[in-house]
């Protein structure tokens, strides 16, 4: 079978992944996805490499990231409109890119790629950053149309035109099934190739409580937990950090920035305990990627 899965990045990774590599975004498509793959960020392209291992075809879209679908263009003899990375890529955190923010040349690329790819499964993992309008009109280019989220739903999407739909967030389930759709719960898991990498490099510093991850206006429950466990106990912190996230002096003492891919794995490595904590959304449930990614590189996991 022939596999398409699409996704979005964090624009703090980008302004971190085109910063440290000069000139990545004038490479081929082909070229930059090798390079971000190789950060090990996010899901990275763990999903298609292991569905090739079970001889499937499989390619990975990542929606918002301009330089890289923008190469794609070019090189398909797509004409795109203007962009420039260095005023696009904006500084703080943008979870995801709405559909507000999407420029039409974003889809017309997706569109021209479903059609290359001529997939008979996509799985779109970014439900929350792709317009459900979109995936519709695209549709009979498919056979089989699946989402997966475990995040906040936006707001006047109609998923009816979902297959499927998998979460990690069993009440996820419950609520889709409400609303008349197929969805199953789907666990995360931890790529074992993410040890050998981490070989490669020098351990991190070792820390005795740590916590790597976002915090968003969303993350009420975590930014209450880590200023307790701050004050009290001491914290080293990393992560993407809204800029309504007030700087508290707690905060101050212990943030150091953010990290992405291989040096948070780096980083959780090197903790004694890592801290989690859900995002609200998930209620009364766990199910982040966070309780895969710390305990898969031994760390003790306090959530």
């Amino acid at each position: 079978m022939r596999f398409l899965i699409l996704n979005t990045d964090y624009s703090g990774f980008l302004n971190w992944l085109y910063g440290r590599h000069a000139g990545l975004e004038r490479r081929s498509y082909e070229e930059q996805m090798r390079v971000r793959n190789e950060s090990l960020f996010s899901v990275a392209d763990f999903y298609s490499s292991n569905l090739r291992k079970l001889g499937h075809e499989a390619w990975e879209i990542h929606f918002n990231n301009e330089a890289m679908q923008a190469a794609w263009a070019r090189e398909h003899g797509l004409k795109s409109s203007p962009w420039s990375w260095k005023l696009r890529f904006r500084k703080g955190l943008v979870p995801w890119l709405t559909r507000r923010q999407a420029p039409r040349w974003f889809y017309d690329v997706l569109a021209a790629q479903i059609r290359h790819y001529r997939p008979d499964v996509v799985l779109n993992q970014a439900m929350d950053g792709i317009r459900s309008d979109f995936m519709r009109v695209m549709k009979p280019l498919m056979r089989l149309l699946v989402g997966q989220i475990a995040a906040p739903l936006p707001t006047g999407e109609d998923f009816g035109c979902y297959n499927l739909v998998i979460t990690a967030a069993p009440h996820f389930v419950d609520r889709f099934r409400k609303m008349g759709m197929h969805s199953e719960l789907n666990r995360l898991a931890f790529e074992p190739r993410v040890l050998t990498e981490l070989k490669k490099h020098p351990s991190a510093p070792v820390t005795s409580v740590s916590f790597v991850g976002s915090l968003t206006p969303d993350h009420a429950g975590r930014i209450s937990l880590l200023k307790q466990v701050a004050e009290r106990f001491g914290l080293d912190l990393w992560g993407a950090v809204a800029n309504s996230i007030p700087e508290a002096a707690w905060f101050r003492r212990c943030f150091h920035g953010q990290l992405w891919g291989t040096d948070m794995y780096r980083a959780l490595q090197s903790s004694k305990i890592a801290l989690n904590r859900h995002i609200d959304v998930a209620e009364d449930y766990a199910g982040n990627m966070r309780l895969y990614e710390a305990t898969g590189v031994g760390t003790l996991l306090l959530t």
